[in-house]
């Protein structure tokens, strides 16, 4: 792996890790207001952090 293999898989990554985090940080908010949705919003979570990390799969791709 080259530099710049290592520079799109960190720049690739970055996005990613503060989306997944943000939307975790959201989820848990919106579970502690109603927990009643707790299964809801699991399900939208896990969904939006798939999609997410996929953006980083595909810098980790373009790397190789």
């Amino acid at each position: 792996m080259t530099v710049t293999g290592g520079i799109i898989i960190a720049i690739g990554g970055i996005g990613p890790a503060l989306s997944i985090g943000f939307i975790g940080a959201k989820a848990v908010e919106a579970i502690g207001r109603n927990p009643e949705a707790a299964g809801k919003i699991m399900i939208n979570m896990l969904i939006a952090m798939a999609f997410a990390e996929s953006i980083a799969i595909y810098s980790l791709i373009l790397a190789f």
